[in-house]
């Protein structure tokens, strides 16, 4: 006779391992989720102050407007929907980060509380004039927010841009712009150039591709394909800007051609040189005839000229 295979009840091995499996899912569910509950922000937030707990009606970002030297107030909301405390640490971020200042560096924010934290924003005294961007980054629990200030910092403007450090080097002009005033400036640039005998280049003033902002020096340079091989040139650049904001510079350079620099190329530049003096002596010899001439007395009828006399004493002792 067969045997008969002995029954094996398998419900209470199945039960076991339900309830491990159920026991390490537990193990593996995150604090956080476990503190705060279904239902409830899974991080905390930071903005400007004025809205209401959940966003509504909140300010996109911290306006702030005053002139140089005074001291500017505003608050900062830190809302924390844990069930536990949160630290936070704040300070100022970008152009007018150095401008904050916080009564604390560090806030602790209660479980399930919005904390109004109040800062101040100084404006030095040499402030420029016009808009600046900044930050106050807070930084807790592994996270960061960032708030956005802006600030409108009043008072005159100038504008006065200058010119500086002209340079002619073969077929390139070098050259400076300086921005001496606290108001951005979109610069126009004119260029001449007058060599021995007249104008080489004259180009009329146009926009440069770039937006100088206050204080900035930035150093360019100017093509000129078409340079004389032998000149004395001097070379003028005039730039000017919005705001009545002008300046202008020259340089001058001689242009020799390199092979025979120590010859016959030197004598040809000494040559421009009397030929371009000569050409302004004979202009001003010119110039002092024709004053002469128009000032000089005219003889009278009676009166001949004492040449005219002293030809006809010669013809007539020869007769």
């Amino acid at each position: 006779m067969p045997q008969s295979t002995p029954y094996v009840n398998r419900r209470p091995f199945a039960l076991a391992v339900l309830f491990g499996a159920l026991l390490l899912s537990l193990l593996v569910v995150p604090p956080a989720a476990a503190d705060d509950g279904p239902g409830t922000p899974a991080g905390w937030t930071a903005r400007p102050a004025g809205g209401g707990s959940a966003g509504e009606d909140a300010r996109p970002y911290v306006y702030l407007e005053g002139t140089p030297g005074t001291v500017l107030q505003d608050r900062v909301s830190v809302t924390n929907p844990a069930r536990t405390p949160l630290t936070v640490r704040l300070r100022g971020d970008g152009p007018a980060g150095p401008w904050f200042r916080f009564a604390a560096d560090t806030v602790t924010v209660p479980a399930r509380t919005r904390a109004d934290v109040p800062f101040a924003l100084a404006v030095p005294r040499d402030a420029v004039p016009g808009g600046v961007a900044g930050e106050i980054l807070t930084v807790g629990g592994g996270e960061e927010g960032r708030v956005p200030v802006r600030v409108r910092v009043g008072g005159p403007t100038l504008a006065a841009l200058t010119v500086e450090d002209v340079e002619v080097s073969g077929r390139t002009i070098r050259y400076a712009l300086v921005n001496r005033g606290n108001a951005p400036l979109r610069p126009r640039l004119s260029v001449r150039a007058e060599g021995a005998f007249g104008t080489l280049l004259d180009r009329q003033a146009r926009p440069l591709p770039l937006e100088l902002a206050p204080g900035r020096r930035v150093e360019l340079t100017e093509p000129w394909p078409d340079a004389p091989a032998l000149d004395s040139v001097t070379v003028r650049l005039r730039v000017t800007a919005e705001g009545g904001a002008r300046d202008e510079a020259a340089a001058s350079a001689a242009y020799v051609p390199p092979a025979p620099v120590t010859g016959a190329g030197l004598l040809a530049l000494g040559v421009l040189a009397v030929l371009g003096a000569r050409a302004y002596r004979r202009g001003r010899w010119r110039t002092g005839t024709s004053a002469a001439a128009a000032t000089a007395p005219t003889p009278g009828p009676d009166k001949q000229p004492a040449e005219e006399e002293r030809h006809l004493e010669t013809a007539g002792a020869e007769s």
